[in-house]
C-alpha cells in the first residue's frame, strides 16, 4: 500500500509533505485576505458610498485568470510560493468584503448604542461587538474562500512546480501514471472537505446560540 504513495524523485517531496505545502499555500492567503478585508469592510460600513466601487474592484480582480496573474508577478517575485499566494489573497477579497459588510450591518442598532453608552470607542466596538455578532457571516466567507483557495493552488504547477498536490497532475501526465493524477485530485478534494468541516466545527464552538441545522444549510 505504501508503494501507492511513492512519488517521483524530481518532486523532492513526500505525499505528506505535499499536503502540508498545499495547506500552507492555500490557507495563508485566506488569512491574509481576511486581515486585509477587515479594515476595508469597516470603511464600507461607515462610508456607504464606498461599498459599490470596492465591490466592483474586487470583482474585477477576481475575474483576472490566475495564470495571467502569475505571469505578471513572475517578473517581481519569481517562480516562488509568493507568486501563488498573492493572487489567492486578492481573490479572497471578493468573498470576505461582502461577507463582513453584510455581517456587520446586521448588528442591531440598539446593540451599538448600548456599546457606545458603555464607553466603547469605534475600534473596540468593531472588534468586541460587531465582529463577534457577525461571526456566522465571517465563517461562511472563510468556508467559501478556503475551499476556493485549496482548488486554485494546483494551478501553481505551471510556474516552477509551486502547485503542491497539483504538481502530481503534471507528473502523472509526464510519466503516464494515472495513480499520481488520482493522488492529486482525491487529495485536493479531501483537503477541501476536511477544512470545510473544521470551519463548521469552529462556527459551532464560537456561535453556540445558532442551531446546527441552520448553520449547515448556510
Amino acid at each position: 500500500m505504501s508503494e501507492f504513495f511513492d512519488l517521483p524523485s524530481d518532486l523532492q517531496n513526500s505525499y505528506a509533505g505535499l499536503i502540508v505545502q498545499h495547506l500552507r499555500l492555500a490557507l495563508v492567503p485566506v488569512l491574509a485576505g481576511l486581515l486585509v478585508a477587515l479594515p476595508i469592510a469597516q470603511l464600507c460600513v461607515r462610508l456607504r458610498w464606498l461599498y459599490p466601487p470596492v465591490l466592483w474592484a474586487t470583482t474585477v480582480l477576481y475575474a483576472i485568470p490566475s495564470l495571467a496573474f502569475f505571469v505578471v508577478l513572475i517578473d517581481y517575485t519569481g517562480m516562488s510560493e509568493i507568486t501563488v499566494m498573492i493572487p489567492l489573497t486578492v481573490y479572497s477579497l471578493v468573498v470576505f468584503v461582502p461577507a463582513l459588510v453584510d455581517g456587520v450591518r446586521s448588528v442591531p442598532r440598539e446593540t451599538l448604542d448600548a456599546a457606545t453608552a458603555m464607553g466603547f470607542g469605534p475600534v473596540r466596538r468593531y472588534l468586541q461587538v460587531q465582529l463577534p455578532i457577525a461571526a456566522p457571516a465571517v465563517i461562511a466567507g472563510l468556508r467559501v474562500a478556503s475551499v476556493s483557495s485549496i482548488s486554485l493552488v494546483s494551478v501553481g504547477m505551471l510556474i516552477g512546480n509551486q502547485g503542491a498536490l497539483g504538481n502530481l497532475l503534471n507528473s502523472g501526465m509526464i510519466y503516464h501514471q494515472p495513480r499520481l493524477v488520482w493522488l492529486s485530485v482525491v487529495g485536493t478534494a479531501v483537503l477541501a472537505l476536511l477544512v470545510d468541516a473544521a470551519l463548521i466545527l469552529l462556527r459551532t464552538l464560537i456561535t453556540p446560540w445558532m442551531p446546527a441545522a441552520k448553520g449547515a444549510a448556510r
